[in-house]
């Protein structure tokens, strides 16, 4: 199954000073760019979660008001031809920001949990009243990570042989899980976690055992780079982005995929990756209005060359 109208990804070179005085080659896999709607990692994980939304008729799914899974999953159900229901964190506000009004105006229902609420999200009394007030519905966890979110990353690994490293940002896990898990021996999978607090390698090994019984594959977590947390970000992390853009023509989202290059780029600096290492990064996004509202506006992607593997 794949999205309408979508192609493979293209990996292409980037060709960088900063990086090559390193030794180091560095490709973008440009998965921002399989699909207008379900871009990325976000259609990797809904993939193998389309077939039980449309069986069950209804998906219910949770995310902060600038959610790019709330928007990925609305644009699924839309697409696929079953309803969606977001559980968004914290109150309602009007008017609804880009974000939750592109959901709404897809034909997502908006529902809304207190913050104390939201953190018990998946406990059984607060699923059992979703279900009272809601219906029947197919649950997906928040930024559509589970044992089948795994199985789709695990496709984009497959994608990616011929690299030493393959880096990815890490929010929930579920993409670094699959990632490595479809990588070839000799691969490593690098993720780099966008919030605090050094969680992130237990989140990953649990997915990993909920899809597979155990941990696969080689991988790591780079904690380090998270420059304040969840949708926060900082004068170096926005100078950073916007060199990149004045170079390459690409304007990074902020929230994941300019941490994970900013990230690369410290490391290959630090001697990190041994002088001739290939290293492929997952454009998991684009940059846009989902960009937490924080970032500035999106601009226009130069076309890059594609790359045939080294």
């Amino acid at each position: 199954m794949t999205p309408p109208g979508a192609a493979p990804s293209p990996v292409v070179e980037l060709e960088d000073d900063r990086i090559a005085a390193h030794g180091v080659r560095l490709f973008l896999k440009r998965d921002d760019l399989v699909h207008p709607d379900l871009p990325g990692n976000k259609w990797r994980k809904l993939r193998h979660n389309i077939a039980p939304a449309r069986e069950r008729g209804t998906l219910l799914t949770f995310g902060g008001a600038y959610s790019n899974h709330i928007r990925a999953a609305a644009a699924a159900g839309r697409l696929y031809g079953f309803a969606t229901i977001g559980v968004i964190r914290g109150e309602e506000h009007l008017p609804l920001n880009d974000s939750l009004a592109y959901a709404q105006g897809t034909g997502m229902r908006l529902d809304y949990l207190d913050r104390a609420a939201y953190r018990r999200k998946h406990e059984p009394d607060v699923v059992a009243m979703l279900r009272e007030r809601w219906g029947d519905f197919y649950l997906l966890p928040e930024g559509g990570s589970n044992a089948r979110a795994v199985r789709g990353c695990a496709e984009l690994g497959a994608e990616l042989r011929g690299f030493d490293v393959v880096c990815c940002p890490c929010g929930t896990g579920g993409t670094l899980a699959g990632l490595a898990a479809g990588l070839a021996p000799g691969q490593r999978a690098l993720g780099f976690a966008v919030l605090r607090g050094g969680f992130m390698d237990g989140e990953v090994e649990r997915l990993q055992r909920e899809a597979y019984g155990t941990r696969r594959g080689a991988w790591s977590v780079e904690h380090g780079f998270h420059f304040g947390g969840y949708a926060r970000r900082t004068a170096a992390l926005d100078a950073f982005a916007d060199g990149f853009a004045d170079r390459h023509g690409l304007v990074l989202e902020r929230v994941y995929v300019a941490k994970m290059m900013a990230g690369i780029y410290a490391l290959a600096a630090r001697g990190r990756f041994p002088r001739g290492t290939r290293v492929a990064a997952v454009v998991t996004g684009p940059a846009g209005a989902s960009d937490t509202g924080l970032s500035g506006p999106s601009g226009t992607v130069a076309p890059g060359k594609r790359a045939s593997l080294p």
